[in-house]
């Protein structure tokens, strides 16, 4: 898929106080290790973790408050219309609130899976599909150092790749309290921490299949 915009940001939107008070809240309960989508919830062996952190290490609370949402939703739609996306999308999954310590990360990936949920009859989430992501800076740049969110726009032939003209980062968003919204097909990563905390809000928002 083209598009003429990759992704849509806002610079410093989100008050402080509401930065401060999400990290707050989900530093009082209970975090769990990071995983990909391909290791499910089952408890994971000695040699699945260490595969596992190949591709991601951080940990992670997951929230579904509605004064969370309250605050994010007026970007998704935004950004959806400002970019010229316009795609349907009606709900949203839970937050991942994650923490990315001194040398975690997430190497490259993208966010759909390769199928609608497929779950019960009347869950609402069932036979939708992840459209548009979106990533929510709680912490100032200032604070850590790494952690940069890069995206890597795939658009070219492959005899044409070239980094430093496909791989962006979006230093727009090192302010505290900004937001990333992008298409959920996107391949991006969180680079390694090299100093600090980062913490970050990911929240996907889901539609019904692409037509």
């Amino acid at each position: 898929m083209n598009l003429s915009n990759y992704f849509w940001y806002f610079s410093g939107v989100l008050t402080p106080k509401f930065c401060d008070d999400v990290i707050k809240y989900a530093l009082s309960k209970e975090e769990v290790m990071a995983r990909t989508g391909g290791y499910g919830e089952r408890k994971l062996n000695k040699d699945e973790v260490k595969n596992l952190q190949k591709k991601r290490k951080s940990d992670l609370v997951w929230l579904n408050d509605t004064w969370i949402y309250k605050e994010l939703h007026p970007y998704v739609h935004m950004a959806n219309k400002n970019a010229g996306w316009n795609f349907q999308w009606e709900r949203s999954e839970s937050c991942q609130f994650t923490k990315y310590k001194l040398n975690q990360y997430y190497d490259w990936h993208n966010d759909p899976f390769d199928k609608p949920y497929q779950r019960k009859e009347g869950d609402p989430d069932n036979g939708k599909v992840r459209k548009l992501s979106m990533t929510c800076q709680l912490t100032d740049g200032s604070e850590y150092t790494g952690g940069e969110l890069e995206f890597d726009f795939r658009n070219y032939d492959p005899n044409m790749r070239d980094e430093s003209q496909h791989i962006r980062s979006v230093p727009e968003i090192l302010p505290k309290g900004s937001i990333v919204v992008f298409p959920s097909h996107l391949w991006h990563r969180v680079k390694p921490v090299t100093r600090g905390t980062r913490y970050s809000l990911v929240v996907w928002h889901l539609g019904n299949p692409f037509k």
